[in-house]
């Protein structure tokens, strides 16, 4: 029995796995344990291996091609398609199998261990950011219930914390208590995101592709490893287009009358490297507008005619073609090189 390609189901403790011959043909259905799924595919000939871009699914797909498969991992909304009817875990497998044999199927780079670890970091960092947001709206709210109306900013409010509260009004001994905990619990939360961004500025002093994307404007450290660990050196996008599709920062394309026009962006792809993009975007508008480069003309053109919010995201389209052109050649990014 000859296994050309085996389509692998990941979303379980046990995982479906179909296998389909050379004409595609299923030859064989199986139930194993993830625990056992390794020393399952490590009886089998070399094949293809198709599995969806999940949790777990790059770690796996490593030890899959340290055996000598090679691996294919596919976006799940593109595996859909090929699922039929009566969904279960059989027909993920199948329709999984069906879909890595397609010519015209877009497929997901594996990444390393190193890239993982950074995109840990990044995910941690983003939820230590939500909660301290949350814990300031919490702070703020509790004020606001005692009458006491905050200005709006971390800094109006950590002033007002250390120069008013002492002598503010209608506030019980149980309440400046209560504040006190807050705000203890704040500067835990700012010692260990700083702690996260130090780690992060090291990488990209370290790490000599992540240190040519800090020459771009609007491109700082969390930008730098969060993308230089997303993309690596840029093969896995062929031309810049595809990096800023990819992000979903390119604009979507609709029919109203029968004629085409084009509307907001897709916002498909990564939301935390498009977001982290777009604030990039906006803080280097400002400085980038009044440099004469090509670049900042093209920017003073488009403020004339658009809202800025709008020529923020069309920069962060920009910023993102020239990341890719910036990691695809190893060179770092000069201004007056840049074309309107």
């Amino acid at each position: 029995m000859q296994i050309n390609v085996l389509g692998i189901d990941l979303g379980k403790n046990v995982c479906s796995v179909v296998g389909l011959d050379e004409k595609g043909q299923v030859v064989i259905r199986r139930r194993v344990r993830r625990g056992t799924l390794v020393q399952f595919v490590e009886k089998l000939s070399p094949c293809t291996i198709g599995m969806e871009a999940c949790c777990g699914a790059h770690h796996l797909g490593r030890q899959f091609v340290a055996l000598g498969h090679t691996v294919r991992l596919m976006p799940p909304e593109y595996v859909k398609g090929y699922i039929k009817a009566q969904k279960n875990d059989d027909r993920d497998a199948e329709g999984i199998a069906e879909a890595a044999t397609r010519p015209t199927m877009r497929f997901v780079t594996l990444k390393s261990e190193d890239q993982l670890d950074i995109q840990s970091l990044h995910r941690t960092r983003d939820r230590l950011v939500g909660e301290r947001t949350a814990l300031i709206n919490q702070l703020r709210a509790v004020l606001f219930e005692r009458g006491l109306i905050i200005p709006k900013g971390r800094t109006k409010l950590d002033r007002w914390l250390r120069e008013e509260l002492p002598n503010a009004p209608g506030l019980s001994e149980r309440m400046h208590k209560l504040i006190a905990d807050l705000r203890a619990e704040l500067q835990q939360l700012d010692t260990r995101i700083k702690g996260y961004e130090r780690e992060f500025a090291e990488m990209s002093r370290s790490d000599e592709r992540m240190s040519s994307l800090l020459s771009i404007p609007g491109v700082g450290v969390i930008n730098a490893t969060a993308i230089g660990a997303a993309i690596g050196d840029g093969s896995a996008f062929q031309k810049a287009r595809d990096f800023a599709a990819w992000l979903g920062l390119v604009p979507r394309q609709v029919t109203t009358g029968g004629k085409p026009r084009l509307v907001g962006i897709t916002k498909r792809g990564s939301t935390y490297l498009r977001v982290s993009l777009i604030h990039g975007a906006r803080a280097a508008l400002l400085g980038l507008a009044k440099s004469d480069t090509h670049l900042g003309g093209w920017i003073r053109a488009l403020l004339a005619q658009a809202k800025r919010n709008v020529v923020v995201v069309a920069l962060a389209n920009k910023l993102a073609r020239i990341v890719w052109a910036v990691a695809k050649s190893g060179r770092r990014f000069d201004a007056r090189l840049v074309a309107a």
